[in-house]
């Protein structure tokens, strides 16, 4: 489609009608394998001379739509849908990095692929630096030859710093190393492609699906990272890969377009380790994405609400959201944020630990879950729960303290969750 307006495209892009049936509503083909034309139609489709459908684990028809959908919202040229956000993070790193490389990722990231980051890849072979992404600089000087990608999320979860995407991608581009974005937290407010980033990722469960019944996460390839040109630095991607005869990547892909990163991924890392999404759940995060452009804006309307209620409440001691940012962040909340400051809001509570229990457990609208971007509104206490297996220092360089408390405000009626958020703080 010709619009860039996110409205129209969650409705319409990737799909029209199902060929078949006239069908305006995707369908979900719930199917495991696909009949091949002939003989040398299915070699075409394994050697790689055509695209098309295989087998459920490396694609799907009505995955296909969810895919084109979401690279068209975040402006990518092609995406790979995964079964789950953290999925998606590994993936987007082992596409890259093999044992003996590393990677440099910002410190304020989510607990769980901080644990990713830290201990599985790194049993993996694969080292990863964190650095603090207050300077953009940390990443050129944590960088060596054996570097192959620089990762971060645009809105850290839970720290809620916008992160320098246009200042980091520029420093990569110029060593060829690719920035990789999580973008979960802010889907449709940053298009981290506008900004240099080379590849973006989204755990679907959150706000694109929007209604917390599906596990999914998706890798778009940007389509805008000239691979070939840094060889030494992307060996994956510019050396005979031996589980396809032989494929170079960045030579492979060129018939079928710029997207050497995301055909890699499919061919290689889904066919092998199988992490494929169900048709299902691929459908389920369709339905919700129809409406991600209005929830957004209710989330972000409603956020914005919650945290003048929560700036001048004598329990609060400080409310982290980038409305509040001053000086240095300001600018970039105004430079990457403009069109909405996100629903997640961190509250330190002035009482620490004991207080932030205390008040998870007197709310009584708001969901107790570790879960972010459902249309509800949620809260959890990260310290001894989604960030309880990093010690006390790497819990405070990604932004957690023990009287820290993240809310997920959701599209309720803005009266109904400050008075829930007013009872249960009235008690500390």
């Amino acid at each position: 489609m010709s619009t860039q307006h996110p409205e129209t495209l969650a409705l319409h892009a990737g799909w029209r009608a199902d060929p078949a049936t006239t069908s305006v509503a995707v369908p979900i083909y719930q199917t495991t394998a696909y009949q091949f034309e002939s003989p040398e139609h299915a070699a075409d489709l394994f050697g790689l001379k055509a695209l098309g459908n295989i087998y459920t684990r490396i694609m799907n028809p009505t995955t296909d739509v969810l895919e084109k959908r979401v690279a068209a919202l975040e402006g990518g040229v092609a995406a790979l849908a995964l079964s789950s956000g953290q999925s998606a993070s590994a993936f987007a790193v082992q596409n890259l990095a093999r044992a003996g490389d590393n990677i440099v990722s910002a410190t304020g990231i989510y607990g769980g692929t901080w644990n990713l980051f830290a201990n599985t890849l790194k049993d993996q072979g694969i080292e990863v630096r964190f650095v603090d992404a207050a300077d953009p600089e940390a990443f050129a000087r944590a960088t060596d030859d054996r570097t192959r990608a620089y990762y971060a999320e645009t809105l850290p979860n839970p720290a809620l710093r916008v992160f320098p995407i246009a200042e980091v991608a520029a420093i990569g581009r110029s060593l060829g190393i690719p920035l990789i974005m999580d973008n979960t937290a802010a889907p449709l407010l940053v298009r981290p492609f506008d900004h240099g980033a080379a590849v973006v990722m989204h755990s679907l469960t959150k706000y694109f699906g929007g209604h917390g019944t599906s596990m999914g996460g998706i890798v778009i390839d940007g389509g805008n990272f000239d691979w070939e040109a840094h060889a030494a630095r992307q060996p994956a991607m510019n050396t005979p890969d031996p589980s396809y005869h032989g494929a170079v990547w960045s030579q492979a892909a060129k018939p079928l377009g710029p997207i050497a990163y995301i055909l890699k991924m499919r061919v290689t890392l889904l066919r092998d380790l199988g992490a494929a999404i169900s048709p299902f759940n691929a459908f389920q995060i369709l339905q919700g994405i129809e409406t991600v452009a209005l929830r957004m804006r209710a989330h972000c309307e409603n956020a914005e609400a919650v945290v003048r209620f929560l700036s001048g409440h004598k329990a609060v001691a400080r409310v982290i959201h980038p409305s509040t940012a001053t000086g240095l962040e300001a600018e970039r909340v105004a430079k990457y944020l403009a069109r909405g400051r996100g629903a997640m809001i961190g509250i330190e509570l002035a009482g620490g630990k004991e207080a932030g229990l205390a008040f998870i457990k007197a709310l009584k609208m708001f969901y107790h879950v570790a879960n972010i971007g459902d249309a509800r509104s949620l809260a959890i206490h990260p310290a001894t729960t989604t960030h309880s297996q990093l010690d006390v220092a790497d819990q405070a360089a990604s932004g957690v303290t023990p009287g820290y408390v993240r809310l997920c405000i959701g599209i309720e009626h803005i009266d109904d969750i400050i008075a829930d958020l007013d009872q249960a703080l009235a008690g500390l």
